[in-house]
């Protein structure tokens, strides 16, 4: 028997997922993370599953990774010291950014200080055109004495980003060779490496913010080598980056700012295939963890991708499927504001020391103990048994901190707490899909993470969702997507031209360049010829627009304008709600994104045959409208394929509870998948 491991790190927990490649039978685990070190967390994790199943660690053919560690280095600021070389006139760039301001009238909101300080920001001679003529030549000398004042500052980490590099490249390429030469051990980073796209603001960001991950990401993923080689381990460990796909560790290593969505995006990934196995192709996927929420859409089975965001307030300009985050989860803190209003969130309890509920010094109310208290959790135990639950922790600490001063019964102030969450949760959603004029009442709403299915019976009322889908062990989902993740690299480049069959010829060479760099990753990566596959697209908009919508094609077609330009309309109409007759199209990305296609064994859902019975029952709070009822409680894995249930009940497995409200109904699908006609 061989078998595949994938291991998602959270903040709070770090969840694993092993298939049995000859069965399809998958098995779950959750460990408590440890932030100081994630690798401490998974080898654990994998110790546990090694013992447990008395595995053989040989036959271990797949690791997959699903991490925040580069995320939480810019949190935290832990990552390297960063110096940055730039063209002459430009070192301010970093700090002056677009001039926008977060919110308007917020006077105490102020820019996050730049990663490299002024004094690290140096500038050299040298000067690429917008053409990619050559104005200036390099001047080494400039190069030189950076080299000498990096050395003397101690600087670890290096961010090469010269205007219009995306280009020419051949004056970062000689930098990086001059600098790499005279301070042997530090880490180089190639703007037109990371990101050859125009917008020299973005694409600093973003160079700097790889330069400041890289050397603590790589002591990161050496750590986890080594400490997975000690178990016996042998197989390869690939990460899902930020785009849903996986890549190898010297990849993670060179480009780690592509992992910052990382976990999020596996659980995309295994959203499109779980349900479209389930016969749902649009989705809404609803991901709730301790920390935070992740929502995305699928659109007639694919993902909807977006190629800027935020991390930790730092632009990041690089291919990613389109997640929105809030902090919203089961840690999050209900607090009574200045003007006596409940709020939820953002700040979260963690895993350290986490809601009151666990026991470990909490003294914040959080959702957590919200839902103990509303007894939609165990009272006693979580995570079938692990997890011991302190019941009057959660009681005292939803008392003093939110009934008492608002003057509300304990239910009533509990019950706030959760609909405050869900309301947050709601306009979360609706940013991802009404805000991009898809109609939500079309789609279905997968819910995951440890708290997902706690809140989706009744956040998908509040959206007018009709059916919610929870997949097997939901809280251990975003691992299970990893196995379901194919290899993949986006590549890019920028030709900022109007749409005419001139400049059309010109496209399609430059993707057919593409499309040779993007076979030569694949063979690099080891993807064998009859696995690789090539998707290409381009970001277009009309003439005097800032912003681009993305144009998928079918292929290098010299003879395609006039498809291409109808395709943008389309587009642009479905996503902008209007069109602009007569304006010219403006040319500005070329897209080729490399795909590697995983071979995967299909997982198994082992129905029980027997009629389920009632596990327990127990007091639950479902609102003022239907106050407190008695409820049952079922072991999920007890459901078999095909059973349909009335609410009010509760659906307990180890690693999350589905809560079914009165006058809704439940059937578990052939695939194991319960689904709820809200």
């Amino acid at each position: 028997m061989t078998y595949k491991i994938s291991f998602d790190v959270g903040g709070t927990f770090t969840d694993f997922t092993m298939l049995d490649e000859e069965s399809g039978v998958v098995s779950y685990h959750k460990v408590s993370s440890t932030p100081n070190d994630p690798s401490e967390a998974i080898a654990q994790g994998l110790e546990d599953l090694v013992q447990m199943h008395r595995l053989d660690p040989t036959t271990i053919t797949l690791l997959g990774h699903g991490t925040t560690v580069a995320t939480n280095l810019v949190i935290e600021r832990k990552g390297a010291r960063v110096g940055l070389v730039t063209t002459r006139g430009f070192r301010d760039v970093l700090e002056i950014g677009r001039q926008t301001r977060p919110h308007l009238y917020n006077y105490r909101v102020h820019r996050p200080t730049p990663l490299v300080p002024r004094a690290l920001r140096l500038e050299v001679e040298e000067r690429v055109m917008a053409d990619g003529s050559i104005l200036t030549p390099l001047n080494m000398a400039d190069l030189e004495k950076a080299g000498e004042l990096f050395r003397k500052a101690e600087v670890t980490a290096i961010a090469v980003c010269f205007l219009h590099s995306y280009r020419e490249p051949d004056h970062e390429r000689r930098a990086g060779q001059a600098l790499r030469r005279m301070l042997p051990g530090a880490y180089i980073t190639l703007s037109s490496d990371v990101l050859p796209e125009f917008r020299e603001f973005e694409r600093m960001s973003t160079t700097v913010l790889n330069a400041y991950m890289g050397p603590r990401m790589g002591n990161y993923m050496q750590r986890l080598l080594e400490r997975v080689k000690a178990i016996g381990i042998s197989a390869e460990i690939n990460t899902v980056h930020s785009n849903g796909g996986l890549m190898s560790v010297q990849t993670v290593c060179e480009v780690p700012v592509r992992t910052c969505v990382s976990g999020p995006a596996a659980g995309v990934i295994g959203t499109s295939v779980v349900g479209s196995m389930a016969g749902y192709d649009n989705l809404v996927t609803f991901d709730v963890g301790g920390t935070s929420t992740d929502v995305s859409v699928i659109v007639k089975g694919r993902a909807l991708y977006a190629s800027n965001r935020l991390v930790a307030d730092y632009p990041v300009k690089t291919p990613m499927l389109d997640i929105h985050v809030i902090g919203a989860g089961g840690g999050s803190i209900a607090r009574i504001d200045d003007a006596g209003a409940l709020k939820v969130g953002p700040q979260s309890a963690g895993a350290d020391p986490g809601p009151a509920a666990y026991g470990r010094g909490g003294d914040e109310a959080t959702i957590t103990d919200a839902n103990i208290v509303l007894g939609r959790l165990d009272p006693h135990f979580l995570l079938n048994g692990k997890l011991a639950v302190d019941f009057e922790s959660a009681m005292s600490v939803i008392q003093r901190k939110v009934a008492q001063p608002l003057g509300i019964s304990m239910d009533e102030a509990a019950h706030g707490i959760v609909r405050i969450a869900n309301a947050n949760m709601n306009r979360a959603i609706q940013s991802v899909s009404t805000e991009k004029g898809y109609d939500i009442r079309e789609f279905a709403l997968m819910a995951f993470g440890g708290a997902g299915p706690l809140h989706a019976t009744e956040l998908a009322k509040d959206c007018g969702i009709r059916t919610v889908i929870v997949p097997l062990e939901p809280g251990t989902f975003c691992a299970r997507g990893i196995l379901l993740s194919d290899i993949t690299m986006d590549f890019v480049r920028s030709e900022l031209s109007v749409a005419n069959e001139i400049a059309w010829q010109r496209v399609c060479a430059i993707l057919s360049e593409m499309e040779k760099a993007a076979m030569a990753w694949l063979e690099r990566e080891g993807v064998s010829p009859d696995r690789r596959e090539l998707r290409l697209s381009i970001e277009t908009r009309f003439d005097g627009q800032n912003y681009e919508v993305t144009v998928p094609l079918e292929g290098i077609n010299p003879n395609g304008l006039s498809e291409f330009l109808a395709n943008f309309r389309i587009r642009h109409l479905q996503e902008y709600g209007y069109d602009i007759e007569g304006r010219e199209t403006e040319i500005v990305n070329c897209r080729v994104q490399a795909v590697g296609q995983v071979p995967k064994t299909n997982q198994t859902f082992l129905s029980c045959i027997h009629s389920p019975s009632v596990k327990s029952e127990r007091s639950v709070y479902f609102g003022s409208k239907h106050g407190r009822l008695q409820t049952p409680v079922y072991q999920r894995n007890t459901l078999p394929r095909g059973y349909e249930m009335q609410g009010p009940a509760i659906v307990e497995e180890m690693s999350s509870t589905t809560i079914l409200l009165p006058d809704q109904t439940l059937k578990v699908d052939s695939w194991g998948n319960l689904i709820i006609a809200v």
